[in-house]
């Protein structure tokens, strides 16, 4: 497996899409909903890194895994970051992929001055918070979270 980290583009939004929809059950998330989110990224604030399979792929990148961060402000601690997105395909979990996607969101947050990372992870996630555990990630807190449609 031939990996490499950079940055996303839009082009990358059908195949993206495809990630939300089979890693998280977001069956609403289209490449149009993709495309759009694109073009309210603000590359100040925030930064989206895409795994690609150098091996895969004849005509486009093949994107095997995405990770999203973003400054978070809030009046209660001291620049924070947030990763509201981190998934891989299925087939390439345990490669050491959502790792590399990690450290290179950690990264972009030391560039940015960050002092801390958080990430939200569903309870019934057990491996994946092994997995946060496993890279030095705390479980701060048990808390609900709660939406309300507009």
């Amino acid at each position: 497996m031939n990996i490499t980290i950079r940055l996303a583009k839009n082009e990358d939004s059908a195949q993206l899409a495809k990630i939300f929809q089979n890693e998280f059950g977001y069956a609403n998330c289209t490449r149009k909903v993709v495309e759009n989110k694109f073009k309210q990224l603000d590359s100040k604030k925030e930064a989206v890194f895409v795994a690609v399979d150098l091996d895969k792929g004849d005509f486009e990148d093949y994107i095997c895994g995405v990770v999203h961060i973003e400054l978070f402000n809030a009046l209660y601690v001291e620049n924070m970051a947030d990763v509201p997105d981190l998934a891989v395909s299925e087939e390439y979990h345990r490669h050491g992929i959502g790792r590399m996607l990690l450290q290179k969101a950690e990264n972009w947050a030391k560039e940015n001055s960050v002092m801390q990372i958080r990430l939200i992870s569903g309870a019934n996630r057990t491996k994946t918070h092994k997995f946060y555990r496993a890279l030095g990630y705390e479980n701060e807190k048990m808390q609900m979270r709660f939406v309300k449609s507009l």
